[in-house]
């Protein structure tokens, strides 16, 4: 079985798996990507995930404006599309906030994290073959939760009481991943995402890194995230 196969398989169990599961108020819609966007999500694995890697990134969950949108994690549009080439139908999620709208590749809003994210990898690696050749990006969770005001709801900030499903389905989701595309790291998008990871993959031979996270919502990052993220991946020895 090839390494894109397996990570196909895997993320069509996980949505499976995760599709189901209820969340208490705050969270008032929970929306499944790997479900509606499933179509440039299968793209992504099938073009990028088809060889074992050097170096895997992994994020927290999508963003309304980024995977939310285009089932590519940190999906910003121009980035997927233009960079990746990676244009598919996405259906709507059900029920759908009105607040925030599930319109694919037509969506007009900008996701920074991945505007961030992706304009790192492209300005140094201006072919996305060359940037997956050895590397590749994938979230911990598959699932956008959002309170009835539409403020987007981070994993971190659900209770302990609802995430033991959720991040046991997430951890078995991850090594799977990590088994097929056998990287020598496994860099952490922020602290939550390395936390994770090095709880799941307890016992697997992979080294363990972290980069800050490139949210507007941290100052240390609105102060030139690209900079600050290249340093870090040089003192440990990433890149």
């Amino acid at each position: 079985m090839s390494v894109s196969v397996k990570l196909i398989a895997a993320a069509q169990k996980l949505s499976k798996t995760v599709d189901g599961m209820k969340f208490a108020d705050p969270v008032a819609y929970v929306y499944n990507p790997l479900k509606y966007a499933w179509q440039p999500h299968e793209a992504y694995l099938s073009q990028f995930g088809n060889s074992k890697k050097k170096v895997v990134f992994m994020g927290m969950n999508p963003g309304p404006w980024g995977m939310a949108q285009t089932g590519v994690p940190f999906g910003e549009i121009p980035s997927v599309r233009d960079w990746m080439g990676i244009e598919a139908p996405v259906d709507m999620p059900f029920p759908e906030h009105p607040k925030r709208p599930v319109t694919g590749f037509a969506c007009e809003k900008s996701e920074v994290s991945g505007r961030r994210l992706w304009g790192l990898f492209a300005e140094r690696f201006p072919s996305a073959g060359d940037f997956f050749a050895d590397h590749f990006v994938l979230n911990y969770c598959p699932l956008v939760f959002m309170e009835e005001s539409s403020r987007n709801r981070t994993p971190d900030k659900l209770p302990s009481a609802e995430v033991s499903a959720l991040f046991a389905a997430c951890d078995k989701h991850l090594r799977a991943c990590i088994q097929a595309l056998d990287p020598d790291w496994i860099v952490g998008v922020g602290g939550f995402a390395q936390g994770r990871a090095k709880e799941a993959l307890s016992g697997i031979d992979v080294q363990h890194g972290k980069v800050l996270h490139p949210s507007p919502a941290s100052p240390a990052a609105n102060r030139g995230w690209a900079e600050a993220a290249t340093k870090q991946l040089a003192e440990q020895g990433i890149w």
